[in-house]
């Protein structure tokens, strides 16, 4: 089953492999743009973010006041204002947004990277270098993004989601490439 799915998405690629290719061109791009004006990206991407939460809470308010027979109006309720208001405190803030989403990234990473750290050194199995070093690398990035504090707050979302871009495109591209004919 797995096969055939790999080999139908494959086909697909193959067929298409010129769109692929150009598709992680253009995310390249926008990856490369991105990460040249990450300030911008990330206060855009908070934005965003906040005006989503906002009508998200806005519609889970009605959907909980249209509904209050059902067990979970109150938490319905109570979700819907949580979203709303916080999307609200996003959007008259981002800057301020921006960097608490920063510090909870650079404690994220501290904790994933210890916890892997502790799992690499405390279980042995194959490869666990590879795990040691992921737990290094995330708790160095943590750590980095942690001591410029709050600076990096203004540009660490940005050169995320550009990285992101770029990967993802580098990734289309090869898939392309992958799929080209075989000329003998």
């Amino acid at each position: 089953m797995a096969a055939t799915l790999i080999s139908a998405g494959m086909d697909e690629v193959h067929q298409h492999r010129t769109w692929f290719f150009v598709w992680g061109i253009v995310l390249i791009i926008l990856g490369l743009i991105a990460i040249g004006s990450s300030v911008l990206t990330t206060l855009i991407s908070v934005l965003l973010l906040g005006w989503i939460l906002i009508f998200s809470g806005v519609f889970d308010v009605i959907h909980g006041l249209t509904r209050r027979r059902w067990n979970g109006f109150f938490l319905n309720l109570l979700a819907g204002l949580l979203y709303a208001i916080v999307g609200l405190l996003m959007v008259s803030n981002p800057a301020l947004a921006a960097a608490t989403l920063t510090l909870l990234i650079a404690i994220l990473l501290v904790v994933a990277g210890t916890f892997r750290l502790i799992i690499g050194f405390s279980m042995p199995f194959d490869h666990r270098g590879w795990l040691i070093l992921n737990g290094v690398i995330a708790i160095l990035l943590g750590l980095s993004i942690w001591r410029s504090w709050p600076i990096s707050g203004l540009w660490v979302i940005g050169l995320f989601i550009g990285i992101n871009l770029i990967v993802d495109g580098w990734t289309e591209v090869m898939l392309a490439v992958m799929a080209r004919p075989l000329t003998v």
